[in-house]
Formats: C-alpha cells, sequence, structure tokens
C-alpha cells in the first residue's frame, strides 16, 4: 500500500496503523513550524487509506415474526403496522409457521389458503422506497435444520413442498440452496429440541446465512453472554460452520409472537431486545433487499439502531476475495448507534484478534494464517447489547507457501 513501505515492517509487526506510514512520521519530523497546520496534516495522513463513502444505502430490518395464522397473537395487519409505524423499521418479513399452527391448517390448506393471504398482504403493505416487505414462511426442515425460514425475492412465491412434510431431504435441500429466487436461513441452531449440528451437516448443504439472534438465544458460540436458552449443544454454533470453511454470514430476527417485533421490551436480560437486521443495498425494494441479503453484505443486531460498515481493502461483508500472500489487508470498520460502543472485536478465524474500544479505525494485517481467512466483527455496546457483522473471506493462491 501507500505509503506503508518500509521494507522490514513485516519481518517485525503482525499489524500496523496508519500513524506509521511514512508520509505519518514524516510530518512528525518535519521540524519547527505551525502546530495546527501539522496536526491538521498528521489527521489527514491517518485517514488516507479510509475507503470511499458507501455506494449503497443501509436499510433496517425485521426478518422473523409470527402471526395467528400459525402460532403467534398478533392479525397479519397488526404485525404490519407495528413494524412501520411504532418498531419504525425499513422492512420486514413475515414467517408464519408451513404447518399453520398446531390444530390449524396448514398454510397451503383451502382455497383461498393462508399463504394465499399472506402473499396478498405482503403486497398490500408494500411501499416502494419506503417499506419493503418480504415474502417468507418457517418449514420445518428435519433432519438438517429443524426451524429454517424460507424467503422469497418476489411475492408470488410458491411453498416448497418435498416428499414429507415437516422434513427434508439432502437432494431436496441442495435444490433449494440452488436457486436464485429464494433463500434459506436456519434459527435456533444450538438449541437440543430445534438445532442443526453444523459440525456435521455436509459443506454443501450449509446455508449462506444464519439467524445469529433473536430474542434472548445469541448463537456465535457456546457460552456466549447473550443467550439465556435451557439447553445449548454442541456444533448448533454459527462458529461451527466458520471454523469448516463455510461461507456463512448472519442476520438477526425477532421470532416474536406477540406484535413486539423490533421492539425493546422490560423482559429480563437477554430476552428484552429484539434481533434486527442491517442491509446494505442499492435500494429499498424486495429485489434489491434480497440481492443484498444474498451477497451477505448484512450484519445482525441486538435492538435500537446500530450501523455497522466492514471492509478490508475495499471488500464488503459478506464478500470473499483473492489477495497475494504479500498485499497488505487494509481492515475498516465505522459503528455508530444510539449506546455507547464498549468495544469492537476482530474476530479473525474464529478468535479475538484485536480489540478496539472506539467507534472506528483502520489499521493493517500483515499475517496470513490460512489459505483463506476470515474475519468479522464482534461489537458490544453499553448495557449488553451485541452487533455482528458478517465475515469477509481472504483468500490467497493455492499455489503460495501456507
Amino acid at each position: 500500500m501507500k505509503n506503508m513501505d518500509h521494507p522490514e515492517r513485516k519481518a517485525a509487526r503482525s499489524y500496523d496503523l496508519p500513524g506509521r506510514s511514512r508520509t505519518f512520521t514524516d510530518i512528525v519530523y518535519s521540524g519547527e513550524g505551525n502546530a495546527a497546520e501539522k496536526y491538521a496534516a498528521l489527521t489527514k495522513a491517518e485517514h488516507m487509506f479510509d475507503p470511499p463513502a458507501p455506494e449503497f444505502d443501509l436499510f433496517i430490518g425485521e426478518m422473523h415474526g409470527h402471526t395467528r395464522l400459525s402460532d403467534g397473537d398478533p392479525s397479519i395487519d397488526d404485525y404490519f403496522i407495528n413494524l412501520r409505524d411504532v418498531a419504525k423499521v425499513d422492512l420486514a418479513a413475515v414467517s408464519d409457521h408451513d404447518h399453520g399452527g398446531v390444530g390449524k391448517p396448514e398454510l397451503w390448506v383451502g382455497s383461498p389458503s393462508k399463504w394465499d393471504m399472506i402473499r396478498e398482504k405482503v403486497k398490500e403493505y408494500y411501499e416502494p422506497g419506503k417499506f419493503t416487505t418480504i415474502l417468507a414462511y418457517e418449514r420445518d426442515s428435519y433432519p438438517y435444520y429443524n426451524n429454517m425460514i424460507v424467503y422469497y425475492k418476489s411475492h408470488d412465491g410458491e411453498m416448497i413442498r418435498g416428499v414429507r412434510d415437516g422434513e427434508i431431504t439432502a437432494e431436496e435441500l441442495r435444490d433449494a440452496l440452488s436457486r436464485d429466487d429464494i433463500l434459506l436461513i436456519p434459527h435456533d441452531t444450538y438449541y437440543l429440541s430445534a438445532g442443526a449440528d453444523l459440525s456435521r451437516i455436509p459443506l454443501s448443504l450449509l446455508t449462506p446465512l444464519i439467524e445469529i439472534y433473536s430474542r434472548g438465544d445469541a448463537a456465535e458460540y457456546m457460552g456466549n453472554p447473550a443467550n439465556g436458552q435451557d439447553s445449548l449443544c454442541e456444533g448448533g454454533w454459527w462458529q461451527d460452520a466458520l471454523k469448516r470453511g463455510a461461507h456463512m454470514g448472519c442476520i438477526a430476527g425477532s421470532d416474536d409472537h406477540f406484535c413486539k417485533n423490533g421492539l425493546i421490551t422490560d423482559a429480563p436480560y437477554p430476552f428484552n431486545y429484539p434481533g434486527l437486521t442491517g442491509v446494505w443495498a442499492k435500494a429499498n425494494t424486495p429485489e434489491a433487499i434480497f440481492d443484498a441479503l444474498k451477497a451477505r453484505r448484512c450484519y445482525a443486531f441486538m435492538g435500537g439502531r446500530v450501523s455497522v460498515d466492514f471492509r478490508i481493502n475495499g471488500h464488503w461483508m459478506g464478500e470473499v476475495f483473492t489477495s497475494s500472500p504479500d498485499a497488505d489487508r487494509t481492515v475498516w470498520f465505522n459503528v455508530s448507534a444510539d449506546a455507547p460502543v464498549k468495544k469492537v472485536t476482530v474476530v479473525k478465524n474464529c478468535r479475538d484478534y484485536l480489540i478496539f474500544k472506539r467507534e472506528s479505525a483502520l489499521f493493517f494485517d500483515y499475517r496470513r494464517e490460512q489459505a483463506e481467512d476470515c474475519y468479522y466483527l464482534r461489537i458490544e455496546l453499553e448495557g449488553g447489547r451485541y452487533a455482528w457483522t458478517s465475515p469477509v473471506w481472504v483468500k490467497t493462491p493455492d499455489d503460495t507457501e501456507q
């Protein structure tokens, strides 16, 4: 990179800051002069490696919730009205269970069916550019993913049914994952009764995203503090998939059944915080939001409002890119939230690598560890709230030495 060119820096260091660029050093050692002007020049030098302004816009949404069409309390109208007018999110998915609630008709039964009603309501509440609604439903998919949500690119999707309702075969799952018009995202993966063994499922059948948080159940790794559930299972955590080389990003959703989607409640921690998703997209439309989610250009957080921009060498969260083994990796993030940021942890290859107690930073990483290194951010806010970004994966050519 320009001005980070001391020939021996990588022999001595694993990482660096812009304050050790030769431009910065030359200003410090420039002798007498106007101190204010020199400090202004130093500030400019510190930021000369920053990436350009985002080419995408940020939209915040609720990706998971239920109505009385299955096992929730609110009507589908109240569900969308709450999210649009009270929680004031930019986008919302309704994701009722395909079984329709125990003792009730399945979503596909009848003419018109509940699924027909869901499609009509999703269309009705969509306001282009203002409030995007996403067609979805929750599909039991034993034995691979007991709880899995199917999201659609359009408002006219047909439900997926296989050999046996409530179950899925490897062939059916593989076919669904290959489709361009749907997106599969599991949740409660760590939970014994509803989990998924991400350490055992064939790598080709792992999904491109995971719901890393809903009310009270962060699924980053076993023992993480934002999980208050009563059973935790080895193999069911996001890091279990990442350690195997899965290209899996993350979202959050409240999984709310009581019309409190997107809202902080007075329940005990961590159940008081809903799950929300930030999406960097070209526009607030179903197609643009879907494409951004497919690209994993998204992050998860616990309630309120949190903005996270995370890029490596200009590549956005969710991207996989190839870099030569001797190239610098410019890691940059910027966090803005409605609560003070306690710390931002750069997680590299599923271990805490660097910790910053500030909202924004840029550093150069010189340490190539694997043929493909995985980086993501874990942000901790005051009050016990967390946010997680989808990773950036940096590959090096196969013919280079490890």
